[in-house]
């Protein structure tokens, strides 16, 4: 079983899934963020690694990215990280949200390979339609050792069961039309969006975009299985001139809201 699933499977909570930016403000930093949050207790961490027209996010990934680029980081670095964080006891289940073109640049068979031998645990490519996923599902093949995250949104509608028929991991639900980390609140028909989204679903269903704290998504706790907290944490971070005290005990604190 893949480590995603087999963490969200077991676990007895609603989950929490943190998003960090990979080279902000440096790898090693990056890699110390990482043991924090899963001291913390965070369920799943997404790796963004960094691109320079990453259209799905809104201006904090984006300058996240860009000042990642900046200071160095590449998808082989990144690579080098994962495998240095594996060998010094990192267990967390970790996800790469990417762009296809990196993948394509890298080469899609190479790429699969060596998220498997990194001990990638799955992927989010936010720019890759469902009916063009093919070819990187082949790469990655079907022993689940890394697996294809898959996203829907309120327009998505009646291509939700198929975009679930054989999904794995969990599904992220995106709350809210536009880019991430924007104001405004959810969908308004955000509810009736999840329940159909949770009646259609076999694995778990998680809630990203927009999300702050637990108190953000208290009257959709009874429809969901989790929450993706991305440009807030990223915010957080810099405040805190990324330390990693701040890192473990948000994650903590919010875990223990979950429980609530």
């Amino acid at each position: 079983m893949n480590r995603i699933e087999e963490k969200l499977n077991h676990n007895k909570t609603k989950a929490l899934i943190t998003y960090i930016t990979a080279g902000l403000p440096d790898l090693e930093t990056t890699k110390k963020l990482v043991k924090a949050q899963e001291a913390g207790g965070v369920d799943v961490i997404e790796l963004g690694v960094p691109f320079s027209d990453p259209i799905a996010d809104g201006p904090v990934i984006q300058a996240a990215s860009y000042e990642a680029i900046q200071n160095g980081a590449t998808l082989k670095k990144i690579f080098k990280c994962m495998e240095e964080m594996r060998s010094e006891g990192v267990t967390v289940p970790i996800i790469f949200m990417m762009y296809y073109n990196t993948i394509l640049h890298y080469g899609i068979k190479e790429f699969a390979d060596k998220c498997k031998n990194a001990d990638v645990d799955g992927l989010i490519v936010p720019d890759l339609p469902f009916e063009e996923q093919d070819e990187l599902a082949d790469a990655l093949g079907d022993d689940g050792k890394t697996i294809l995250i898959q996203l829907v949104s309120p327009v998505s509608g009646d291509r939700i069961p198929m975009i679930l028929e054989n999904a794995r991991g969990f599904v992220y639900c995106v709350s809210s039309m536009g880019v991430t980390g924007q104001a405004g609140g959810f969908h308004k028909e955000v509810r009736r969006y999840l329940e159909y989204v949770k009646s259609v679903s076999k694995i778990p269903v998680m809630m990203g975009f927009g999300i702050k704290s637990a108190a953000d998504v208290e009257p959709l706790m009874d429809t969901i299985d989790g929450v993706i907290v991305g440009s807030h944490f990223i915010n957080l971070m810099r405040d805190s001139n990324f330390d990693e005290n701040a890192a473990k005990q948000y994650c903590k604190e919010f875990k223990q809201e979950l429980i609530r």
